[in-house]
């Protein structure tokens, strides 16, 4: 049980925290400025929703291979590199905008790269959390740690990335590189409240994998969690990778209107990860989790039904509250439940599960959008979750999470 106190979380957690709040902005830069930068060079629905499909597919293709690697490597050094690997990539599609030599191909290109690194340093970044704060207080960790993600990402960054752009179409992407390099060069400051364990290498990856999806897999909770949200983040993100185009088309917005559709969300998260741990102590993890999906399911309905924008933004922020208490109470019940040495393959099971997920309902909304309209994803996003709800409420009950987690 949570302690009532706040947890002194110590000057390392501050360090990643401030790596986080770093490549989160750059993160949440380009959201707004790369399908900004695609709706300039075509207004097919399906080549814009093929964005984040495209930098969500190395979750499906690496995911497994980069949990192997997060525990076999050290961590903090995969942080680092990793940071400074994106920084090159975006730096390099800067130039390629200034010099107007920058294609949709290209832009793909960009986007899947950066995937690729995400594969490694999200598993890792997550996986270091409890090597540098007491279980106690992972809660408040990861709270933490979802605000800065949320707000960063969604608030800030939006439409900021959208100004830049509207200013000059290279500056999102300048802005984005400089900020990976500052969260490498923070990142190499983080130490271990014990030193790390020594990494047993086996003579073969697809031993390593194997075990991590039997223990994942095995887990009755974890199993149900994850596919449960593979399953939302389809219904999710088929509407968000049509997002843009249902800004101008249905709410009558325009390019920094778009951005505040994500800042209203980022508000919400902000709230939601500051009452998350209060809540989990008050309310328990059973009732938030099923109080969240019926939340998922009224914000797919409610973004179909209305044309006006101010009720949009009403809905979501409050999905962004819902969505910050879920990510923080399903995160600090992940790394309660996993052994250390099986953190990052388990993370990146997860993963697979859920931005795998992401991937094909983006790449999903902007076909439903082409054939039948363009709040189709949202009519079928609602339906999908009223289905999920009905055959999950069970498992989340209250006896789920007392009895396999400690």
């Amino acid at each position: 049980m949570v302690t009532t106190t706040t947890p002194n979380l110590g000057p390392d957690f501050a360090r990643l925290w401030a790596t986080s709040a770093a490549t989160n902005v750059a993160d949440g830069i380009m959201i707004a400025a790369g399908p900004l930068l695609v709706a300039r060079l075509t207004d097919d629905p399906v080549a814009i929703g093929a964005v984040a499909f495209v930098g969500q597919l190395p979750w499906l293709l690496f995911s497994l291979i980069s949990g192997v690697l997060v525990d076999r490597w050290d961590r903090r050094r995969v942080v680092v590199a990793v940071n400074l690997y994106r920084a090159v990539i975006v730096g390099a599609l800067a130039l390629a905008v200034w010099a107007d030599a920058v294609s949709v191909w290209l832009v793909y290109l960009a986007f899947f790269l950066i995937g690729v690194g995400e594969t490694l340093v999200d598993t890792a970044a997550s996986a270091l959390v409890p090597d540098i704060v007491a279980v106690a207080a992972l809660p408040t960790a990861n709270a933490r740690q979802q605000a800065v993600s949320i707000v960063a990402n969604l608030f800030v960054a939006p439409p900021l990335g959208a100004a830049l752009f509207v200013a000059a179409a290279m500056l999102p992407f300048s802005l984005e590189s400089a900020l990976f390099l500052v969260g490498a060069a923070v990142a190499a400051t983080v130490r271990f409240r014990q030193p790390p364990r020594p990494v047993e290498r086996r003579a073969r990856m697809r031993d390593e994998i194997t075990e991590g999806l039997r223990w994942a897999w095995s887990h009755k909770l974890l199993r149900a969690m994850a596919v449960s949200l593979c399953l939302m983040n389809i219904a999710l993100m088929a509407t968000i990778a049509i997002l843009v185009l249902y800004a101008e088309q249905r709410l009558g917005l325009g390019e920094v209107g778009f951005g505040l559709l994500f800042a209203a969300v980022a508000a919400g998260g902000l709230l939601g990860s500051a009452v998350a741990p209060w809540l989990q102590r008050r309310v328990g993890d059973s009732l938030l989790v099923r109080v969240g999906l019926l939340i998922e399911t009224a914000t797919h309905f409610g973004l179909a039904l209305t044309t006006d924008a101010w009720v949009a933004g009403a809905i979501n922020f409050l999905f962004g509250v819902h969505g910050a208490v879920l990510g923080v109470v399903l995160t600090s019940v992940r790394q309660r439940a996993v052994p250390e040495h099986l953190r990052g393959r388990v993370g990146s099971v997860y993963s697979l599960l859920i931005i795998g997920g992401a991937a094909i309902g983006s790449l999903v909304g902007g076909f439903v959008a082409r054939g039948f309209g363009i709040t189709a994803p949202f009519w079928a996003a609602g339906v999908a979750m009223v289905v999920l709800t009905a055959v999950v409420w069970r498992g989340f009950r209250p006896a789920a999470f007392t009895a396999q987690v400690p």
